[in-house]
């Protein structure tokens, strides 16, 4: 089975259900700019309920889940040269270069009362137009001590975290996997858009090779396959079909972002095979799921996976070193439930998206205070 699709079959009913708030009645905007469902976006859905809890807190643009407090953009142009209740001014928490953009346009032309916060999570050095915006914001964030590196400026270091009740193992993990009409017994899956960056080719690689070894075993893959990336898409449904795995390697395109707590307790085994990643939050969702994982150096998995106890470790870009780790737990399934176990312990104890909550808070309240 081999579906891809974009989120539009899911868009217009969820800007139905949007609940939409006075800028008013805000201190805070955390904006998504970007139509299409992306990391920063499931950052902002999982983050913006927990904030919201103690804080006049909503976002603005497009793709977001239903049920998420939201501001109109216009509302910017009608409301934004008030003042929040209490405070002298609004916060724009931007994510992407494009929000730094508007919000430097809100400050420096419209000469509204904001003040500009920034989250970074690429591990790489910034161009040189990125600098110039990093350079207005009036906080910096970064998600790793390898991002914050590359800021040249003071900032923050909050690693993400992840909504542990959203996200948690299931009861039964073989009844749920059942109850999705999926053949074998166990399975085994990578989630996020299917392209080169992500190592989806890896992934599908391994599974060639190892589950006509382990016929109790069927793999699953979500996620956007974008028109940019359907060539090498094509390239990955000719190398199922070769193989004669269109049974046990399914493809199922993307999924609304209700429905994928439900694949993260399904899989016994979560497969992060990424080539590189700025922070990378699926590993911690599968953790938290009660899922092992496997996960490629790359991101922050090297600060969420602890090597041989919640899952294991590779190098980039290699299918051998895939092959190798994931193997064991396919041939020994009772040991890749354990290590999920202790993956949801230490999502728990440490990685609560709570926490993470709180400390973005602090430096809200710093820019106040100032």
């Amino acid at each position: 089975m081999f579906f891809c699709g974009d989120r539009g079959r899911f868009r217009g009913t969820e800007e139905k259900r949007r609940r939409f708030i006075s800028l008013r009645d805000v201190a805070v905007v955390a904006p998504n700019l970007h139509r299409r469902y992306s990391g920063v976006t499931s950052t902002i859905a999982a983050l913006l309920p927990v904030q919201a809890r103690s804080l006049s807190i909503a976002s603005a643009g497009f793709g977001l889940p239903p049920g998420l407090p939201v501001v109109r953009l216009t509302d910017l142009l009608i409301h934004g040269w008030t003042r929040p209740k209490g405070r002298a001014y609004r916060i724009w928490h931007a994510r992407r270069n494009d929000e730094m953009i508007v919000g430097i346009l809100l400050v420096y032309l419209l000469r509204q009362p904001w003040r500009l916060v920034f989250t970074s999570a690429a591990q790489r050095r910034h161009t040189r137009f990125t600098r110039f915006l990093l350079r207005r914001m009036d906080a910096l964030i970064a998600t790793s001590s390898a991002a914050a590196s590359y800021l040249e400026r003071p900032s923050r270091v909050i690693h993400h975290g992840v909504d542990t009740g959203r996200f948690s193992p299931a009861p039964d993990r073989a009844g749920e996997w059942e109850s999705a009409g999926l053949p074998g017994r166990f399975g085994i899956g990578t989630f996020g858009r299917v392209r080169k960056q992500k190592g989806t080719d890896l992934f599908i690689g391994a599974m060639i090779e190892l589950l006509p070894r382990y016929p109790e075993w069927t793999a699953v893959i979500t996620g956007l396959c974008a028109p940019e990336d359907s060539v090498f898409v094509e390239g990955l449904k000719r190398r199922i079909s070769e193989a004669g795995l269109l049974k046990r390697i399914l493809v199922l395109g993307v999924r609304p972002p209700a429905e994928m707590p439900l694949w993260f307790r399904r899989v016994t085994v979560y497969v992060a095979p990424m080539r590189w990643e700025g922070f990378g939050l699926t590993p911690l969702e599968a953790m938290a799921s009660g899922a092992a994982v496997v996960a490629t150096r790359t991101g922050a998995a090297p600060l969420l996976v602890d090597d041989g106890v919640t899952g294991s470790l590779i190098e980039p870009d290699s299918l051998d070193a895939l092959v190798r780790a994931l193997e064991p737990l396919m041939a020994d399934p009772a040991r890749a439930v354990e290590m999920g176990r202790a993956g949801r312990t230490r999502a728990v104890d440490l990685h609560d998206i709570v926490a993470e909550s709180a400390a973005i808070r602090e430096v809200y309240e710093k820019l106040w205070e100032a």
